[in-house]
């Protein structure tokens, strides 16, 4: 996409620390970057003001659909904006997308801070993706306990010797882990690790839904990032899988109004959609492409993760990682990725459970089961006509033929009524 130059830091490597006995740590051969986010932003905006799309500010109140069109209004404005078609980004907020199922997901907690430090202990070449290590936490029972229960994790990006980035995670949690709870875990990560802070840059205030339902599909309002649920359900990313798919459902709406254009006059004239089944089958097309059936399944895979994770104390995650990081790169990379197909995660889960200690194994039969039930009723609907699109195509073909029929039919007929014609006037001319 282009987009290379909006990474602010390229780490070339990353590690993990599980503890300090047994497991140790982690070197994973991963490079890992820092978008810049203002500069995302900008290039973006740049590229939508050079294609000529129009701004409008303000906050939208609602949509309403009718005829064939949709229709936003601004809360607070008269101004009102008419479209074939509508696309919700607003991120978690889930402003115009309809659920049909109770939405209950994980959440992923992260406090952190961009600060000046008189120094650290860490690589300057070396991202650090995870540290489990709960030694700050030994004179703090209470902090501890909570810890061990639900535990989190120190997530740090080293820009200098005197500039870092440490974030306390909370991986995945229901209820979310409270922000003044992860904010004194890293005081006591910092204080044990003998970092001294000089001044805060930055202060970062993260909560991330991850799993549960997706939005009820297809419907009229098109979706796409945190309102369309490509959350990723085991790890909270979502970056990469939004830039992804973003060309594809943009593709996927210019086919869709295309397709009365198709059906206008000779001329080409543009022929919006003028009825609400029109509408709502072009607004299905897009949904069937934001959502195939392999990364609907793909998802409950992942939501089945998200399942055991919510599950694990600290001594259960540190083990699960263990055996995660120890995967071939292929699977552990594609597993964070999403470029993993179903079967392929099929894989993969047969390869974390193999190399699991006998201990982790026997967690992830017990903690992993109804999680597993939970999966397998999901991906019962994706093993049949899961959109609807056979039964379409029966009924189109139906048409078709009975359209044929009709079309040979006239001409038979006329035919046969110009022959019973010539037949009686022969027969008066012989009288005659």
């Amino acid at each position: 996409m282009g987009l290379g130059d909006c990474l602010e830091v390229i780490w070339p490597k990353a590690k993990v620390f599980l503890d300090n006995d047994n497991l140790g740590a982690k070197f994973l051969s991963r490079p890992y970057g820092r978008v810049d986010r203002p500069k995302l932003k900008r290039t973006l905006l740049e590229r939508c003001v050079a294609a000529g799309v129009t701004f409008i500010t303000g906050k939208v109140d609602c949509v309403q659909h009718a005829d064939g069109r949709s229709t936003v209004k601004l809360q607070d404005s008269d101004v009102q904006v008419s479209g074939s078609l509508v696309l919700d980004a607003t991120g978690h907020s889930r402003r115009l997308v309809q659920y049909d199922k109770k939405f209950d997901p994980g959440y992923q907690g992260a406090y952190g801070i961009i600060a000046e430090v008189d120094d650290h202990p860490f690589d300057i070449d070396t991202m650090l993706f995870m540290d489990w290590r709960d030694d700050h936490l030994t004179d703090l029972p209470e902090v501890k306990a909570r810890n061990d229960k639900l535990p989190t994790f120190l997530y740090a990006m080293p820009f200098s010797k005197n500039k870092i980035f440490l974030e306390e995670t909370s991986l995945v949690a229901r209820p979310a882990v409270d922000f003044p709870d992860l904010k004194e875990r890293l005081e006591a990560r910092m204080k044990w690790l003998g970092i001294k802070v000089k001044s805060i840059e930055e202060e970062e205030y993260c909560l991330i839904p991850m799993g549960g339902v997706l939005p009820k599909h297809p419907q009229r309002v098109l979706g796409i990032g945190g309102t369309a649920g490509m959350v990723h359900p085991s790890t909270g990313f979502m970056v990469s899988r939004m830039l992804g798919v973003a060309p594809t459902i943009a593709d996927a709406i210019v086919d869709q109004l295309a397709k009365p254009t198709d059906k206008a006059t000779a001329t080409g004239a543009v022929a919006p959609p003028t009825t609400e089944s029109e509408a709502a089958a072009m607004a299905a097309g897009v949904w069937r492409s934001a959502w195939p059936v392999e990364r609907l399944r793909q998802r409950a895979f992942f939501c089945f993760g998200m399942d055991v994770l919510l599950k694990l104390n600290l001594e259960e995650t540190r083990n699960f990682f263990n055996a995660f990081f120890s995967l071939s790169d292929f699977h552990w990379h594609g597993f964070l990725s999403a470029r993993l197909g179903f079967m392929q995660l099929i894989s993969f889960g047969l390869s974390l459970f193999a190399n699991s200690s006998n201990q982790a194994r026997l967690d992830l039969l017990v903690k992993g089961l109804p999680g597993l039930l939970a999966m397998l009723l999901e991906l019962a609907p994706t093993l049949g006509d899961y959109y609807g699109v056979k039964k379409e195509l029966r009924q189109q073909r139906a048409a078709d033929l009975a359209a044929d029929s009709a079309a040979v039919a006239v001409p038979v007929a006329a035919a046969a009524a110009a022959a019973v014609g010539n037949s009686s006037s022969n027969g008066n001319g012989a009288s005659s």
